[in-house]
């Protein structure tokens, strides 16, 4: 995609600051890091979000990021870590190629990645469980 940042990051067009790369995915440092250390990992092949992304791609992502948040673990020596992925404006997705985030936290790191939980009946729960109900 011609007007994609990560394409031009994995086409070598603009500079990063990689960490590993393989013939799938690329590692790299996020240029506005939510703190020290905060990692992308992106597939090279592009797909917008998790709804176009094909799933078997997708699984060895996280399997490489598990690989990954454990080196950063020991490397880093941080007990915590966020791992985010977002689709959609709504859901705070600014760049529309599937990416991974590893995001080292410290304590009293002052970041806040929350939302408010809903307080939901015991009869809301039943009813979305069968709208959701699923047989793949």
């Amino acid at each position: 995609m011609s007007d994609c940042i990560f394409c031009k990051i994995l086409n070598g067009d603009i500079p990063s600051a990689t960490i590993y790369e393989d013939e799938e995915f690329k590692a790299i440092l996020d240029r506005f890091p939510a703190n020290e250390g905060h990692v992308l990992i992106l597939p090279k092949e592009h797909s917008a979000n998790i709804f176009e992304i094909d799933p078997q791609l997708a699984g060895r992502l996280f399997t490489l990021a598990t690989k990954i948040a454990r080196e950063m673990k020991r490397i880093l020596g941080f007990e915590h870590m966020n791992v985010m992925q977002n689709n959609g404006t709504v859901a705070g997705q600014t760049v529309y190629h599937f990416h991974l985030h590893l995001i080292p936290r410290y304590e009293n790191d002052s970041i806040t990645i929350a939302y408010q939980p809903m307080d939901l009946t015991d009869e809301q729960i039943s009813i979305m469980r069968k709208k959701l109900e699923l047989s793949l």
